[in-house]
């Protein structure tokens, strides 16, 4: 598999779970911009064989890089860590995991039961970034991960696949700013997420980021389909350093108000 072909199956899967992406793409191509990629980001419980080095095994494989930045969200109980390819113009990849040890009893025999459910070797499948759901999950069991965590429940309902895909900003040349880029969606009917405000970080932070609310599909829960948020695009303007490089790692702070861009509980 190359690089492309990599990139172009997390793309299929992805729309096909947030379909406000293809038409956002399609706006902004039809404007004449260049619709680039700045990272793309996965979820997933940090449990042995599934957690983040599992996930990021098939784009190592693939020459992406692993950074030494480590974040770390105490609220949410994740951690994450991002790659970057040496290639230039290929997404970086953005890899959180739920920290299983620190949730209640209740949500790690929820979590355990999951995960008991994947046959051996699940977790080696180069095609993991995008298998989806292997799972059998119960309306009961994402109401009580739910009540806890949201996190928690979107990968119970959603499994291995990308949960957002990142507009670089930087490449668009129809617009002024992040700000500018959002009153444009907003005018387009696209519904922003605002926890922290419609743009999170600042100049001074060297990234500013926006996103979408996610778009609600039908999962089906115990054989019946319930309507839940999916996936969402993100929006990512970055600012050079004193060197003059473009900055290239992430903002906690922002990244944790990205993360509700999901949130059933907005």
């Amino acid at each position: 598999m190359t690089n492309a072909e990599l990139l172009e199956a997390l793309w299929r899967d992805y729309v096909a779970m947030t379909p406000q992406a293809e038409r956002i793409h399609a706006l902004l191509s039809a404007r004449g911009d260049t619709v680039a990629n700045d990272h793309v980001a996965l979820r997933t419980y940090g449990l042995p064989g599934i957690g983040i080095a599992a996930l990021a095994a098939p784009f190592e494989a693939q020459g992406w890089v692993v950074q030494p930045d480590r974040y770390r969200f105490d609220d949410k109980k994740l951690v994450a860590r991002y790659w970057r390819h040496p290639r230039p113009g290929l997404p970086k990849v953005f890899i959180s995991e739920l920290c299983v040890d620190e949730v209640s009893a209740g949500a790690r025999a929820i979590i355990t039961r999951l995960v008991a459910q994947l046959p051996a070797g699940f977790g080696t499948r180069p095609d993991l970034p995008w298998a989806g759901r292997p799972w059998r999950c119960t309306r009961a069991d994402y109401d009580a991960l739910l009540a806890e965590s949201e996190y928690a429940a979107w990968v119970a309902a959603f499994g291995f696949r990308v949960n957002h895909f990142t507009v670089d900003v930087n490449a668009l040349t129809s617009f002024a700013g992040l700000a500018d880029l959002n009153v444009f969606l907003v005018g387009h009917g696209f519904v922003l997420n605002t926890a922290g405000g419609a743009i999170k970080g600042t100049p001074a932070e060297r990234l500013e980021q926006s996103s979408t609310r996610a778009d609600e599909i039908a999962v089906e829960l115990d054989g019946a389909p319930a309507r839940l948020p999916s996936c969402y695009y993100e929006f990512a303007k970055r600012y050079p350093l004193p060197d003059g490089s473009l900055f290239q790692g992430f903002v906690p702070a922002s990244a944790d108000k990205i993360f509700e861009s999901t949130n059933v509980k907005a």
